[in-house]
């Protein structure tokens, strides 16, 4: 059996500072990873940065993500201060605003797809140069509406999420022979997360619930754990794929 231990690796987490991100960046922070994190609008808490902070001083970055400027800035931190990167997890991305086809006109359209879509590529472009090819990991954070289209006013947002799932499979073709694998997480109805703070009513939260075999909303932990096998020595020969994580919900 192999250990989901991360000592002696670092990781780099996108949009860490809440939510899914925040979960995740703990989990490798917990299991020895020295993680780093980038957030935009939701500024890191003092509690992340001190558990962060046991396994060397906290790397927490402002960046809009979407800014090959701002991306390449960074990388060169990264660079600086790791040296070598073995874990990036990209986890930025958001709804922006529902809005239908006749609602969506082509700024929102192109917003949506570079808060999602874009932000994963330039990290990625960015910093797989420093990627070890050793034990290289690349976890892309999706969306279950990457799969079937989402709620209502989730066009752009479910069009953008079924783009991570082609960049993930593309790329881990490029890189197996490097030692790097490369897959997306296709997370279900996660509680406790700004989006659906901001973009899910209550009603439909409860009715949501309800459509879950079993029997409850995800937490970001859920989604957290998964990325921390997939960061382990213990998925090496996994590479290409989408996994689900929604409770039943939804099975292919």
């Amino acid at each position: 059996m192999t250990s989901l231990t991360l000592t002696n690796r670092t990781a780099l987490v996108t949009g860490g500072g809440t939510g899914i991100g925040r979960a995740i960046a703990l989990a490798l922070s917990r299991a020895g990873a020295r993680v780093a994190i980038t957030y935009r609008s939701h500024e890191p808490d003092q509690e992340l940065l001190d558990q962060l902070s046991a396994q060397g001083d906290p790397l927490a970055v402002a960046v809009d993500a979407t800014s090959p400027t701002e991306v390449a800035h960074v990388a060169a931190l990264v660079r600086e201060t790791f040296g070598t990167l073995d874990i990036l997890v990209n986890n930025v991305g958001g709804l922006v605003q529902r809005a239908t086809l006749r609602q969506l006109d082509l700024d929102l359209w192109h917003q949506v797809l570079a808060v999602n879509l874009d932000t994963t590529f330039l990290m990625t472009q960015h910093l797989l140069p420093s990627i070890s090819t050793d034990h290289g990991r690349i976890i892309n954070v999706a969306s279950l509406a990457g799969h079937t289209g989402g709620h209502p006013g989730a066009l752009a947002y479910a069009t953008s999420k079924a783009g991570i799932f082609g960049f993930t499979r593309a790329l881990s073709r490029e890189v197996a022979d490097r030692g790097i694998t490369v897959n997306a997480l296709a997370p279900g109805f996660i509680e406790a997360t700004p989006f659906h703070d901001t973009f899910t009513t209550a009603a439909s939260k409860a009715a949501t619930i309800e459509t879950i075999p079993v029997g409850r909303a995800g937490r970001p932990d859920d989604v957290a754990s998964v990325v921390e096998w997939l960061a382990s020595d213990g998925s090496a020969f996994v590479t290409g794929t989408v996994i689900d994580i929604n409770g039943g919900q939804y099975l292919r």
